[in-house]
């Protein structure tokens, strides 16, 4: 059974859509599933000012990407970076433990989740593969 908070999280699809004028980009697939995200980001002075995304995929990679798409603005990619890391070990622990200013994620990363890993980090590989893309 699927967790509200997911739904809850997931349903949120403000920042949902196409940026015209981003300046990186990317979009990757989960192999196993075939969950197929895109995210365009507007970097200013290794900050990311705006996020928008489309999903092809889960509900639980939905939530992922929604939540990311709101926490990750106005983050620096120092900041970017060190979550991401936070979110590869957050299904290793009993304990959450992210940093207060990603806290949120705790709600749908954790080992009650580690069957639907891929689809969780999912958005966040694809959000590190556009900032590590050449800006256009």
């Amino acid at each position: 059974m699927i967790d509200r908070e997911i739904i809850k999280i997931a349903s949120n699809t403000k920042n949902h859509g196409v940026l015209d004028n981003y300046t990186h980009f990317s979009k990757l697939k989960n192999s196993i599933c075939g969950d197929i995200v895109k995210i365009y980001l507007i970097v200013e002075k290794d900050i990311i000012t705006n996020f928008k995304y489309e999903c092809e995929s889960c509900i639980y990679c939905q939530a992922s990407t929604s939540l990311l798409s709101r926490n990750a603005k106005n983050k620096t990619f120092e900041k970017i970076n060190n979550f991401a890391n936070q979110a590869n070990k957050s299904f290793d622990r009993s304990v959450n433990s992210f940093d207060k200013e990603w806290k949120e994620f705790n709600k749908i990363m954790s080992k009650n989740n580690i069957s639907r890993k891929d689809c969780l980090l999912l958005p966040i590989k694809t959000m590190l593969d556009a900032l590590n893309n050449q800006p256009l």
